[in-house]
């Protein structure tokens, strides 16, 4: 099942345009790049759990990619595949998971029932998964750096505004396609990863105040004054899209070693980001928690990227997975590492919880999910047209 993302990890290295615009989702081709990304994603999660299960002789029952009633199934002799309509999961079912299913071919103390396998091997069909994901990550980089090479930023004073939407604020006060912010509010737009943010923060923080922002035009600095709208939310809106200020260099791998050590670097890179990410979320969830986004927002942070960059596909690509892998690794109800956490019970207490047990845990885990998901892809599909709320 796919998981929850930290947008803001998503955005790392692709860094937020949030002013005015939200996200674009013109270009049809670069929405398909994004949702086949995902749908690869979560088909490699699935088909890791799926092969540990089969290469070790235990009975599996459905392999599905999505959720809800199947476009296309296929019965073979013992296992059901099938693509269903809900695009952004996925699942792997085994006989156990309904034991009082009258047509169960399997009697209840068949020895290649997963529930009847000792710890190791259903601990390695749970971690399968997030291995798949891992591997799949490193795969993704490993090709990135042989062929478009790895993207490495240097960092100049101020951000670029790309795009000034029409009948804004922004284009009312003067502000054109190209300009450079330097300053806002006197204070100067230093060179940083971080700097889009903290413009957006000011100005997010200043609705119907009068803002003083210096941008430089064709070698010169002008001074224009604005005042941002409110937006429905109650922040500072002033209509421009805005990108990092940064001169971007690449790096193609020579050899199969040199390609090794970059993918290392970028992989090593990537998840400290997810890790670091997932921090803040778990001891800042007040300022961090609107940060946290489902699978809309992901395919329309990847159709912007995939629009922009090839490169920022493949690390958009490999991010997902890692942030994948790292949030189902969190000892959480209905999340892989929820049953790996019920499987170090057993072995301490040397014997299975009951049943009803271990379901009413999961089974409870399972609907805040998806309570979650659905609150989190109602908000994000209002959040992808915010231009007609300028």
């Amino acid at each position: 099942m796919l998981r929850l993302l930290s947008e803001s990890k998503v955005h790392r290295g692709i860094e937020d345009r949030a002013l005015g615009g939200g996200f674009d989702f013109q270009g049809p081709a670069s929405t398909a790049s994004a949702l086949g990304v995902l749908a690869a994603i979560i088909t490699i999660h699935e088909c890791g759990h799926f092969l540990a299960a089969r290469l070790q002789n235990i009975h599996v029952t459905k392999f599905a990619i999505g959720f809800g009633p199947p476009l296309l199934k296929y019965q073979g002799p013992e296992v059901e595949y099938s693509l269903r309509a809900i695009p952004f999961g996925g699942y792997v079912g085994f006989p156990d998971d309904d034991p009082a299913n009258p047509e169960s071919k399997y009697p209840k103390d068949d020895p290649d029932l997963l529930s009847n396998r000792p710890i190791k091997d259903r601990a390695l069909v749970i971690s399968a998964g997030v291995i798949a994901n891992i591997i799949f990550a490193f795969s993704i980089l490993l090709t990135q750096v042989s062929t478009v090479g790895a993207v490495s930023s240097t960092f100049q004073a101020g951000v670029v505004v790309p795009e000034v939407i029409e009948t804004s604020v922004a284009y009312k006060a003067g502000f054109k396609a190209g300009d450079v912010i330097t300053q806002v509010a006197g204070r100067a737009v230093e060179a940083s990863p971080y700097s889009v943010t903290k413009v957006v923060n000011k100005i997010k923080a200043s609705p119907n105040e009068r803002l003083t922002i210096t941008v430089r035009r064709d070698g010169q600095l002008l001074d224009i004054p604005v005042t941002p709208a409110e937006a429905p939310d109650g922040g500072g809106r002033i209509g421009v899209q805005l990108a990092m200020n940064a001169k971007i260099t690449r790096t193609v791998a020579k050899d199969p070693i040199q390609a090794a050590a970059l993918a290392s670097k970028e992989f090593t890179k990537l998840l400290n980001t997810v890790t670091n990410g997932l921090q803040q979320i778990v001891f800042n969830f007040a300022k961090t928690a609107e940060q946290v986004t489902g699978p809309v927002a992901i395919v329309a942070v990847g159709a912007e990227v995939a629009r922009a960059d090839v490169s920022g596909l493949f690390q958009f690509a490999a991010i997902v997975n890692i942030n994948l892998a790292v949030v189902n690794l969190l000892p959480l109800p209905a999340l892989d590492g929820g049953y790996l956490a019920l499987l170090l019970v057993e072995l301490a207490r040397g014997k299975k919880l009951p049943q009803d047990v271990e379901r009413g845990i999961m089974g409870s885990g399972l609907l805040l999910l998806m309570a979650v998901g659905i609150v989190l892809v109602v908000r994000d599909t209002v959040n992808l047209f915010p231009k007609s709320l300028l």
